[in-house]
């Protein structure tokens, strides 16, 4: 893929933080071909058995069908039409393990995850979303695979000092983030106008208006913000951060999600997902997609949905 990391298609959008919606923000990942069409299946009725039997019925199927949203590193459709990403590759490794051998995209947009994934559409959200308790009200979430901290993208030498959001305002810098990214509401609660906010696609955009000196600094993930300024002469990524969320650092996780009735594929999920923690293989199959161990977490979705309904 022609940018770095390929990241034409990469809409972090607000990954979650709590009181937005990613969501209230504008989502848009454009459709992935004709693998959309996949989306226009629905899977079999689902069951009224207590714990939901969805784990049986993709066991006799063979085949789970994933809803992803376009998203690098998340879960995406590389150059070779080839299903990719970190939650698509753990996908492949976890549902293997619980007796199903296929996975199956259904590609949409990323505010269609949820709606798609409760209308039967596909059968888990395998896209890196951020658990948090609005989101906790509508479905249910495994723990979190990965953990992830903000950072920003500044001029070589980082000439204003930009160290987090306060920083952004104190110093009243020209600030840009990505359409619908959860820094956006990171940065107004820091006390920044949202008007004076500069509104960009994705993170290539982000480190263009940066190198063309168009804003002072661009917020993002650590994980793509350091990708994305890797063949930068004139820009770079700053260290990781915690954002504020009521005034405490806030650390965002990622996780699959699952319909609130099937909480025995959740279960099972979690099962397999522990025993990868704890032998280091989840860190194997993320680290490809740019992922450091300090992205790998404990955080558990109890704790991220602040005591919704997941956990």
């Amino acid at each position: 893929m022609a940018p770095p990391f390929g990241y034409e298609n990469d809409h972090k959008k607000d990954r979650g933080t709590p009181g937005t919606t990613r969501r209230s923000l504008l989502a848009g990942v454009a459709a992935l071909g004709a693998l959309g069409a996949a989306g226009c299946s629905r899977v079999a009725t689902a069951s009224t058995v207590e714990g939901g039997d969805l784990l049986e019925r993709l066991r006799a199927a063979g085949v789970v069908r994933l809803g992803i949203a376009g998203e690098i590193p998340f879960g995406y459709i590389d150059k070779n039409g080839e299903l990719t990403g970190e939650a698509p590759e753990l996908a492949k490794v976890i549902f293997k393990r619980l007796g199903i051998d296929k996975v199956q995209p259904v590609p949409t947009e990323f505010g269609s995850l949820i709606p798609g994934l409760n209308s039967q559409q596909f059968d888990v959200v395998a896209a890196g979303m951020y658990v948090n308790p609005e989101r906790c009200q509508q479905v249910i979430f495994a723990d979190p695979d990965y953990q992830m901290l903000d950072s920003f993208i500044v001029r070589k030498g980082n000439p204003k000092g930009l160290h987090n959001y306060k920083d952004v305002v104190a110093k009243k810098a020209r600030f840009a983030t990505g359409t619908g990214y959860a820094e956006i509401q990171y940065a107004v609660d820091a006390g920044y106008q949202q008007s004076d906010i500069l509104i960009v696609p994705d993170q290539v955009a982000g480190l263009n208006a940066v190198e063309a000196g168009r804003v002072d600094v661009f917020a993002g993930t650590a994980l793509t913000t350091r990708e994305v300024v890797k063949k930068s002469g004139k820009a770079e990524a700053t260290e990781a951060f915690a954002p504020l969320v009521d005034g405490k650092p806030h650390v965002d996780g990622g996780a699959f999600a699952f319909r609130p009735t099937e909480t025995r594929l959740r279960d099972a999920f979690n099962v397999e997902l522990r025993k990868l923690k704890k032998s280091g293989e989840l860190f194997r199959i993320l680290r490809p997609f740019g992922f450091t161990r300090d992205e790998m977490t404990d955080l558990t979705a109890k704790e991220l949905c602040g005591g919704g309904k997941s956990g």
